[in-house]
């Protein structure tokens, strides 16, 4: 993501959300690395979703967040994790 986008994207998350609230993220990554994206999430309301071959999961985190940069430290957190697909 590049600065505009990420300035974007944190206009968004101001004029959308009241902190502190709930907010989910949404991760997706092959199955063999999910532990890289679960121990990133301590804390947070799990549910996972295997693809039907089992080659990938969908990862649905959710956590009370008291302000947006703290949105925005957990997808920062999660930038280094090759492959993984954030919605």
């Amino acid at each position: 993501m590049d600065n505009q986008q990420f300035e974007k994207f944190r206009s968004l998350l101001d004029e959308s959300y009241q902190w502190p609230d709930y907010y989910e993220f949404k991760f997706i990554v092959k199955f063999d690395d999910k532990h890289l994206v679960l121990e990133k999430l301590n804390g947070f309301s799990i549910v996972e979703t295997p693809s039907k071959k089992g080659n990938y999961i969908a990862i649905s985190a959710r956590k009370l967040i008291k302000s947006t940069q703290e949105v925005l430290d957990v997808y920062e957190s999660m930038s280094n994790i090759k492959g993984m697909i954030s919605l």
